[in-house]
């Protein structure tokens, strides 16, 4: 079964498919490249997206590097001038 894609790119699903799949008027559906082809879903509620793209990398363990390192850094700034800091905010003197 073909159909021919319009101006807009819009492709009309046909009505045995939209049957199987129970997409009706109005409803939403996501699409989703698979391989080669486009795959669609009729969206009955936020979970049933999850997992249709493909994983993003996890940023979180690159982002609590970044923390360590940066306290690591700010503890060693506060060890080599930690005292004269100190001795500064208590005599008023900004820096």
């Amino acid at each position: 079964m073909t159909h021919r894609v319009g101006l807009k790119g819009q492709v009309v699903i046909p009505k045995e498919i939209r049957d199987q799949l129970g997409i009706r008027p109005g409803d939403r559906v996501s699409f989703w490249c698979d391989g080669d082809a486009v795959s669609v879903r009729r969206v009955t509620d936020l979970s049933s997206l999850f997992g249709c793209l493909p994983s993003e990398p996890d940023l979180t363990e690159d982002l609590l590097a970044e923390r360590r390192a940066d306290r690591e850094r700010e503890e060693a700034r506060l060890a080599r001038y930690g005292a004269s800091l100190a001795d500064d905010e208590t005599h008023g003197h900004s820096g």
